[in-house]
């Protein structure tokens, strides 16, 4: 037996109904009677002072009569009651509470407080609470409906054929939704350990539940349908250990807001919305994310009944020509290989079709394969025992009441032998005998060939991303800066702020011509004169910056022109001084930032531009620590990496001196979370010539 503290919660002995009733057109009444329609094994306990029985079962007039524990209680009473009647369970001696009623924080205003009234009781006597305003759950295993949703009316059908013996929970934030994932995905032959709706999340919440389903032996993959974490690190928590176990987690993530549509003082904040950081934690991870109900539904499908493969090579066997065509644009759409196969792979692959079939890959047997099924199923043979082929697709019809081209037998056998993924698209929408012909055989039949293509391709990406290491950890001692920062730190500030992390910089702070002069014959011409300003975050904007001065009189000049220029357009601007540097070697302009997200700490930022990083979009985020091997990765992954390795028969620069500089801005972004809330380095010059890099900005922003 699991010893989970949310065991009693999902697999209760004794389930409560505070205001159960016998009018099934109310919630009160719904609940009891799915307890009883999906025959719950355990004791059903109605509480209502205003009946003697229900249906058959004894009514008790409150939960403190019941005289015994109870593992959970189902609240659905008006929102003004629950908290005492939580607490009335708490003093009974009840280990859990799953609140249906409505009426709390979602409608803003005074309700909030009966929700605050809610959270107080629970931390007060230590009893759990799913919701308020949530739809309950639902235990396929232990036929435990606590639930209004119309999908459990009934019974799971004991003749089920799914798709695979492995089951996946549900976990969401809306009601309706998760049930509607179950809807869809039991109509697709897969089979469901638990469907939860989370609600209100005054207490237990999404990390709670997912911590429990990654541990739970029923559960092989979970499904998230999610608005908003609440509990960042214990969802961070939650999401290394189904990694560890290698239990894979599908997320559909909604409000999506982004940064940019407010004023921001960085790049790096206007290119790092809150979705942002949610993208960053799950590629961290492995989290498969999916964009709408069928797609999670086929991603769910396709990591149920396949093992991860060891490349992104697709064999595809079709007796459609067409079909065999259109299916290999779309996996090659979704990131995926369709090779050709070699001569030899192909002469043994020609007697089994006419001459007008196709060896290459798409493999076409033509339609013979549909009518005597066996050439079909060696070709597949043949392409499993391949080493040319990491992943096998089938395409054929499946539309018929009678008949299909699959053999059960061979199927299995070959899957058990080849340790591939295998699927099948049916061009033609599947019959009932043709879809539990698909599911016996252990294959997931896709109906929608987009759908197809995009799970083969996140079972690839998952299969990487459980390859590659985590970044080493890093447990950070808290420094504090300086006191009297401003809130937005200007570039010298900000670069001795960050000191102990960032190379030597050349430069010094000039606040008189004379001085910005004598300060640029030290550091050597050619300089640059930079405004120092807390008013002015974005300085070459306000005409605070001279480039290339290459002498004392071109300095103090500058120096004068420069300030009556700040001043012309920022009158009120406080100055500090002007930065004195020496210029950069020519180079590339890399930016890297980060945003100290509320829910998941400090989000790294790696991006190429400078000055054009919002007009290309070209970044890379990842969550704070990165290490130099992840931060090689992410600028890689940028869409112009090239330029930096070797474009055109330009010499690769060497990446080393930015992959470290962003490792250890990694380490000061979580050393100083307490206080800043962003930084930006932009931009950073990797030097053409291979000599290193020059931070030649920098800008930080305090917390309020």
């Amino acid at each position: 037996m699991s010893t989970h503290p949310l065991h009693s919660f999902f697999w209760p002995e004794s389930i409560a109904v505070l205001g159960a009733s016998p009018d099934l057109h109310r919630i009160r009444g719904r609940l009891l009677h799915q307890l009883r329609e999906n025959g719950f094994p355990g004791r059903i306990l109605p509480i209502n002072p205003s009946y003697q029985d229900i249906a058959g079962l004894r009514c008790f007039p409150s939960i403190g009569a019941v005289g015994g524990p109870v593992d959970l209680a189902l609240i659905a009473i008006p929102a003004a009651a629950v908290a005492a009647a939580v607490e009335e369970c708490a003093k009974a001696g009840v280990k859990n509470t799953l609140i249906i009623s409505s009426g709390f924080a979602e409608e803003g205003g005074a309700a909030g407080g009966m929700q605050a009234d809610l959270v107080a009781v629970t931390e007060k006597y230590g009893i759990r609470a799913c919701g308020p305003n949530c739809e309950g759950y639902f235990n396929a295993l232990g036929r435990v409906a606590t639930t209004f949703s119309p999908t459990v009316e009934t019974q799971e059908d004991p003749d089920a054929v799914y798709v695979s013996p492995k089951r996946i929970g549900v976990i969401a934030q809306s009601g309706g939704i998760g049930f509607a994932l179950f809807n869809r995905g039991k109509a697709a032959g897969l089979a469901f350990s638990y469907v939860i709706s989370t609600g209100n999340e005054a207490d237990l919440g999404m990390a709670d539940f997912l911590d429990y389903m990654i541990e739970d032996e029923h559960t092989g993959a979970v499904m998230l349908f999610c608005e908003a974490v609440r509990k960042g690190p214990a969802f961070i928590a939650a999401l290394a250990k189904a990694r560890r176990l290698g239990k894979p987690v599908i997320a559909i993530k909604v409000g999506r807001s982004d940064a940019g549509t407010r004023a921001t003082a960085s790049h790096t904040a206007s290119l790092s919305g809150s979705y942002t950081a949610y993208r960053a934690i799950f590629e961290r991870y492995g989290v498969i994310e999916a964009e709408d109900p069928d797609e999670a539904v086929a991603i769910a499908g396709v990591v149920l009944s396949c093992p991860l493969p060891k490349g992104r090579r697709v064999g595809i066997v079709t007796v459609s020509g067409g079909g065999g065509a259109w299916t290999a644009d779309t996996m090659s759409a979704h990131g995926l290989i369709v090779p050709q196969l070699s001569p030899a792979g192909q002469a043994r692959l020609r007697p089994l079709m006419p001459s007008y079939g196709a060896a290459g890959n798409p493999v076409d047997v033509t339609a013979q394969g549909t009518n005597t099924g066996p050439a079909m199923m060696t070709a597949m043979e043949h392409l499993a025992e391949s080493d040319e082929i990491d992943m096998l697709l089938l395409v054929s019809s499946l539309a018929s009441q009678t008949r299909a081209s699959l053999d059960s037998e061979r199927i299995k056998a070959v899957a058990a032998k080849c340790g591939k993924p295998m699927t099948v698209w049916t061009y033609t929408l599947p019959s009932e005998f043709g879809r539990n012909a698909a599911s016996g055989c252990g294959l997931f039949l896709h109906s929608d060939l987009r759908a197809c293509g995009l799970a083969f391709g996140k079972l690839a990406d998952y299969a990487e991303a459980m390859a590659r290491p985590l970044p080493d950890a890093f447990d950070p001692v808290p420094a504090r800066l300086e006191p009297g920062l401003p809130h937005i730190v200007p570039e010298f500030q900000a670069k001795q702020a960050l000191a102990a992390w960032l190379p030597p910089a050349a430069e010094r702070l000039a606040r008189s011509s004379e001085a910005a002069a004598d300060a640029a014959a030290s550091l050597g011409f050619p300089v640059v004169l930079k405004v120092q300003s807390a008013d002015l975050p974005h300085k070459t904007e306000a005409g605070g910056v001279r480039l290339n001065l290459g002498d004392r009189a071109a300095v103090s000049a500058a120096f004068t022109e420069m300030l009556a220029d700040v001043a012309r357009h920022e009158p009120g601007a406080a100055i500090d001084g002007v930065l004195v540097q020496k210029m950069a070697p020519k180079g590339h302009e890399l930016v890297i930032g980060m945003v100290n997200d509320p829910t998941f700490g400090p989000i790294m930022m790696v991006g190429y531009g400078g000055t054009t990083v919002e007009l290309f979009g070209d970044v890379i985020h990842a969550p704070a620590p990165v290490d130099e091997t992840e931060a090689t990765r992410m600028i890689l992954a940028l869409k112009s990496a090239r330029l930096l390795t070797g474009f055109r028969g330009s010499a690769p620069i060497d990446l080393a001196p930015v992959a470290k500089l962003v490792a250890a801005l990694s380490r000061a972004a979580l050393t100083l979370r307490d206080q800043i809330a962003e930084f930006e380095l932009n931009p950073v010059i990797l030097h053409a010539d291979g000599s290193g890099l020059t931070v030649a900005d920098a800008l930080l922003t305090m917390k309020e």
